[in-house]
């Protein structure tokens, strides 16, 4: 080959190379001649800039370029399109209409790559003399995937239709079986095998179900919802589920008005389904009206929903004639919705420390009413009923209709109060008129909303610290500063008096100007005090600290104002540290 023959190759081959990103067009040719691509990410040469992805995000409003297309010009520019792909690439005619006039996307994005002056269809016509485009992202656009869906399908080292016969040949068996040329895009995203049969494979499987007594549009809309049906030989699972709702009474044809466009089923989780249902005892006959009634038990998301809610009910114990029940006096509501909702029950008595032999008693007692209610969230509950965990649960379980009632959208009241709860106000009214506030005061209130439990473990509280060998007192006093330190429980109180005197040396007293030090943490107290006796220890320390000066400042000012005045100090704080909170 000449010189002049190889220029001219190499000329024609680089006008040819889209590299767009989103083309993935072929750079293979060349290293035919000895090139090496130098772009990483190259446009149309000669051309405007690429548009990005979204600028023609809607074709029948804007063009790549940002201005808005005409009816007029996107008829000009599908006619251009349709031209290049009939005369110019041999693309059969009904082929290159339908990629012309049904691939938006792409004829966007075409037309912000050539001026919009003139005669628009003699600007793309010029354009793709000199820029072959790669034309199966038309194509499969034409046939319903989005660029997002079919960037994985795209040849990396094709870029036109015939080099893919195998491709053109399946389609066509497609098409003409009579199915939609925009339907198939899903047969090919979900059964890609199946469009590299060789020549009278693929229309042999469709032939073999018709063989089963479908005819050919019973046929087409089984092959759109399951294009699994054509892989492999006969699909077992599908024809076995044919012959059981058949036996009771249902036709391919009612199967057919069953399947939704754009859903896709699985045959075999169907067929386990049936199984299930005869396993728990129902007869064909009771079957068949069931399903008469409730289809969607066998077809919503190929039955995924109601075997999900067999296999809770299972768990929690339910007997499978119970759990028949509940599909024969099933809500009229989405098995979906009802599968979410019973979910959502078990999550929220989960959430109230609900013990696991109470919730399996509720899911077997009433799985209608808990599939029944979408309830308000946990936290919702508990503040608008003003009531803790333990007596919800309890509440729950003597009352599990008023569920119903705590549904979203509902308006919903606290909880009357029991007698418990009216002794328990009592007993902490006395308490805190031993401490000296006035009743009904402003401070009584405070103080209502500052104490938390029962009014007995308050005073249990407080007998606590006394017995410890403070004055009372004192503790009256103590309380007041801190009242919180009554919001723990008498054995963490214990504990921490424990540590004070018994293993940091401190007199019990000096919790009365210190009464914070009950508030914090063990672990902070244990932390601090350990560290402020190793400093001590080593002269680094004033040893006559306040406890309130040792526990209360900020971990900061610890750190800089004790802690850092040793130079080991911040490797003995770090093991510390490491060693109690990793025991807790």
């Amino acid at each position: 080959m000449s010189y002049l023959q190889k220029f001219k190759t190499f000329s024609l081959v680089a006008s040819s190379i889209i590299a767009d990103n989103k083309f993935n067009l072929v750079r293979v040719l060349y290293w035919r001649i000895g090139f090496s691509p130098v772009f990483s990410n190259p446009r149309f040469y000669g051309t405007k800039k690429a548009p990005q992805s979204g600028e023609c995000g809607n074709s029948t409003t804007g063009s790549g370029n940002g201005h808005r297309i005409s009816r007029a010009i996107r008829k000009e520019a599908q006619d251009a399109l349709l031209e290049y792909l009939h005369s110019t690439r041999g693309i059969q005619f009904m082929d290159a209409e339908n990629m012309s006039k049904n691939s938006p996307i792409f004829l966007a994005k075409l037309l912000g790559r050539v001026e919009n002056e003139g005669e628009i269809g003699r600007s793309i016509t010029r354009f793709l003399r000199y820029h072959p485009i790669n034309e199966f992202e038309p194509f499969f656009e034409s046939v319903g995937l989005q660029p997002a869906e079919y960037n994985e399908f795209l040849p990396r080292e094709v870029m036109f239709l015939s080099d893919d016969d195998l491709l053109l040949e399946n389609y066509h068996v497609l098409c003409n079986y009579g199915i939609e040329r925009n339907k198939i895009g899903k047969i090919y995203k979900e059964a890609t095998q199946i469009f590299l049969y060789d020549y009278g494979v693929l229309l042999s499987k469709l032939k073999a179900y018709e063989e089963l007594g479908l005819d050919q549009p019973t046929v087409v809309q089984f092959v759109v919802c399951s294009p699994c049906l054509l892989v492999g030989g006969v699909n077992n699972g599908f024809v076995k589920v044919l012959d059981k709702l058949k036996n009771i009474g249902f036709e391919p044809s009612w199967v057919e008005e069953q399947l939704l466009d754009g859903h896709s089923y699985n045959w075999k989780q169907i067929l386990g389904l049936l199984f299930w249902f005869k396993h728990m005892g129902c007869s064909d006959e009771k079957l068949a009206d069931l399903i008469r009634l409730r289809p969607d038990f066998l077809f919503e998301d190929s039955g995924s929903k109601s075997l999900s809610l067999i296999g809770l009910l299972l768990k929690m114990g339910s007997p499978m004639m119970q759990i028949y029940s509940v599909f024969l006096q099933f809500p009229q509501m989405r098995v979906g919705k009802f599968i979410s909702n019973i979910r959502q029950c078990l999550l929220f008595f989960n959430e109230i420390d609900m013990g696991v032999q109470q919730i399996g008693y509720l899911f077997r007692s009433h799985p209608l009413l808990l599939g029944s209610c979408t309830l308000k969230k946990t936290n919702s509950l508990l503040s608008i009923l003003n009531v803790g965990k333990k007596r919800l649960c309890q509440f729950i379980l003597e009352n599990p209709e008023e569920l119903k009632n705590w549904r979203l959208g509902t308006r919903v009241l606290p909880l009357p109060d029991n007698g418990e709860v009216v002794r328990s106000k009592q007993q902490k009214t006395q308490f805190l008129l031993k401490l000296g506030l006035e009743e009904n005061s402003s401070k009584m209130k405070e103080a209502f909303k500052a104490f938390r439990g029962k009014g007995e473990e308050l005073q249990e509280r407080f007998n606590c610290i006394v017995e410890a060998g403070i004055d009372e007192k004192d503790v009256c006093r103590m309380i007041k500063i801190s009242p919180q330190i009554l919001n723990q429980s008498k054995d963490i109180i214990e504990i921490k008096i424990d540590l004070l005197v018994n293993t940091f040396g401190y007199p019990v007293s000096s919790l009365v100007n210190s009464s914070s030090y009950l508030s914090y943490s063990v672990q902070r107290v244990t932390l601090r005090l350990s560290m402020y006796s190793w400093l001590k220890e080593r002269g680094a320390a004033d040893p006559t600290l306040a406890l309130r000066t040792v526990v209360a400042c900020s971990e900061n000012r610890f750190l800089k104002q004790y802690v850092n005045h040793h130079p080991e100090g911040m490797e003995v704080w770090e093991n510390l540290k490491r060693e109690i909170y990793s025991d807790s």
